[in-house]
């Protein structure tokens, strides 16, 4: 249960300094996510201690539990305005490299410190011993999409990457999905629904599915069989994918040490393809 509709469900119930509360976070809760005690007391036109009241009467232990679970609430709910908004009320008047770079390395932090181990070797070992590989990633996440699918067809023949945001066409391409395939899905606030629909269709066909998101309130959770989470951010406009990136490209090595032989001659074939056709700039005049 998403706490807006804890707040609606103990509404009746509450008293009516914490339905003033409850207002103006139903009202507000896009601005409420990043208050304090202080600053949410003011807005609402209520004490400090009911504003702590009201989030111990939630069930929250401590008043920054609330507040996090606002955020995942608001997370996948923002419009790119709103994200606007914020992004410009948290940077403005900062150095914003260093604030967005800072930013970042604590995602990464967080996202190690809190990653499941098992379920990174359980992906690796479906990857590895999957049929067909099938990944899909739309909107912001195509990048992260791109780059995994373009380092594991360097080790793998049955790539398949799902590159298209046309519904019907997405289906068109995973319609042979079936029991000993696995599909990678990847998706972040504001998480798309197409990639939603073609993981439950996955699902239902009897393939195994590895997710790569943020959180708990991700839509992809209950679908996959190893959930890859990585920290994203919903404090600006433009997805920082830092994070995610990170835990690709460790699942990229990891799976690259189990099966350095045959990357190792795909690359060496590569490289001679590459040199013919002067693919890369090799410094000679």
């Amino acid at each position: 249960m998403d706490i807006l509709t804890q707040i609606d469900k103990d509404f009746s119930s509450m008293s009516k300094r914490h339905k003033l509360i409850a207002e103006y976070i139903r009202k507000n809760y896009d601005k409420a996510a990043f208050m304090n005690v202080e600053q949410l007391s003011l807005a609402a036109g209520v004490s400090e201690a009911t504003v702590v009241r009201f989030s111990s009467e939630l069930g929250y232990g401590k008043y920054q539990h609330f507040q996090q679970a606002l955020k995942d609430y608001a997370k996948s709910r923002l419009t790119s305005v709103q994200r606007m908004d914020r992004a410009y009320d948290l940077y403005r008047g900062t150095d914003i490299l260093t604030s967005v770079l800072n930013a970042d390395i604590d995602k990464i932090k967080t996202t190690l410190a809190q990653i499941d181990r098992q379920a990174f070797l359980g992906a690796i070992d479906k990857i590895l011993n999957a049929e067909n590989i099938y990944i899909i990633g739309l909107r912001s996440a195509s990048s992260l999409a791109g780059f995994l699918g373009y380092y594991l067809n360097h080790m793998f023949s049955n790539i398949h990457l799902v590159n298209t945001a046309s519904a019907g066409e997405i289906f068109e391409q995973m319609f042979r999905v079936q029991s000993g395939d696995v599909v990678i899905g990847i998706s972040f606030p504001r998480y798309s629904l197409r990639t939603v629909r073609a993981l439950r269709y996955a699902k239902k066909m009897g393939a195994a599915v590895i997710g790569v998101t943020d959180g708990e309130n991700s839509p992809i959770l209950e679908l996959s069989d190893h959930t890859l989470l990585a920290k994203s951010d919903m404090e600006s406009f433009v997805d920082s994918l830092v994070a995610p990136l990170s835990v690709l490209n460790a699942l990229v090595v990891a799976i690259g040490m189990k099966r350095k032989d045959e990357a190792s001659k795909t690359l060496k074939k590569l490289e001679s393809i590459w040199q013919d056709n002067e693919v890369y700039d090799n410094g000679e005049k």
